[in-house]
């Protein structure tokens, strides 16, 4: 199925904001969301989520209107928000201190990290890494059903722009999927704005419930290379097509369909495999792992022929290790997919 994006484009009318808590007509930007919700088929009911917000605007927004579904009785969770400083900046800890503030008033647990980053080498790749270590670790600690992040369709456009520069294959340019395996922790990691909702619509929520939201300085440093496709890519593509945006998004989507043409099973039979000519079975094998995964991500020709020599191995028990903590473990003539 398409992870399509059609249904964000509609023109909708915003309803009036009336009074406050339960007197409040339900908002668009919530209706969206728990329309969302349940149409990734997300339990609404008795479980932790924790929320990553870094202040900004689009994880602000979407821990803002959970509380309001929490408050409404449409969702029934435990709301768990989890901020990481990555000490980039002399003044992060403001970003705390806000998100901490914003806790208190509304009575949501709080969670701070702020471990170090690596310097050397990429450094957006390494603070996105240190920030999902930390995303998993609360996970764990509060058992978790899922990790929501505030990704929009701006966040899906800028990845595959990214990705396409970079040269990706079908895969990478399918972008983010709205809901994937977190590696480090048994939860669902879900980016439920993904596909409804623009970093325009976040802010003007925000401003619609009069909460400010924080501004980080290095979205403005052009150094970055998702800040120089935001800020100039972006805008030149918008002069040949005013909802570039959307169409990237949207395109993204259709790649998304390309690409998960591999089982998401958790099991494959070994001889289905092995009566494959070698490139269809690497090909399935590569597919098989990524919709189990979530991502490609470290996922090279040496790990799929780990696994492909799994399926033709007479052995049961044996096991093949994969990056960011999966295994694949031969038994009982079957290949199963499972995270450490």
């Amino acid at each position: 199925m398409v992870e399509g994006f059609y249904d964000v484009f509609a023109q909708t009318t915003e309803w009036p904001q009336i009074g406050t808590g339960s007197d409040r007509l339900v908002h668009r930007f919530e209706r969206k969301l728990i329309t969302e919700w349940r149409r990734l088929s997300l339990r609404t009911d008795g479980e932790t989520v924790v929320v990553g917000c870094s202040g900004g605007a689009d994880s602000t927004a979407l821990l803002l209107a959970l509380k309001v579904l929490a408050d409404r009785k449409k969702l029934g969770h435990r709301l768990i928000a989890a901020h990481f400083d990555h000490a980039l900046r002399k003044d992060s800890g403001k970003d705390a201190e806000f998100v901490r503030k914003l806790c208190e008033e509304r009575d949501i647990t709080f969670v701070l990290g702020n471990f170090p980053i690596a310097k050397r080498g990429n450094l957006e790749e390494n603070a996105r890494l240190a920030r999902y270590e930390f995303l998993a670790k609360t996970a764990e600690k509060f058992d978790a059903y899922a990790v929501l992040t505030g990704h929009t369709i701006n966040d899906q456009a800028e990845t595959f722009l990214l990705n396409l520069i970079r040269g990706s294959g079908p895969s990478g340019l399918a972008a983010m999927p709205s809901a994937r395996p977190l590696e480090g922790c048994q939860a669902q990691l879900v980016r439920p704005l993904l596909r409804i909702a623009s970093r325009e619509d976040t802010v003007e929520y925000c401003g619609n419930l009069g909460v400010d939201f924080r501004s980080d300085p290095m979205n403005e440093d052009l150094r970055f290379s998702r800040v120089k496709i935001r800020r100039e890519v972006i805008p030149l593509l918008s002069e040949l097509n005013p909802r570039i945006v959307e169409t990237l998004a949207r395109t993204a989507g259709f790649f998304s369909q390309d690409s998960s043409g591999g089982p998401s099973a958790e099991k494959l039979r070994s001889s289905d495999l092995v009566g494959l000519e070698e490139i269809e079975r690497l090909t399935l094998i590569r597919n098989w792992l990524i919709a189990n995964r979530g991502h490609a991500r470290k996922l090279t020709a040496a790990h799929i022929k780990a696994v492909s020599d799994l399926a033709k191995s007479p052995k049961s028990g044996r096991i093949a290790e994969l990056p960011g903590g999966g295994v694949v473990e031969r038994s009982g003539g079957w290949l199963a997919y499972r995270t450490k």
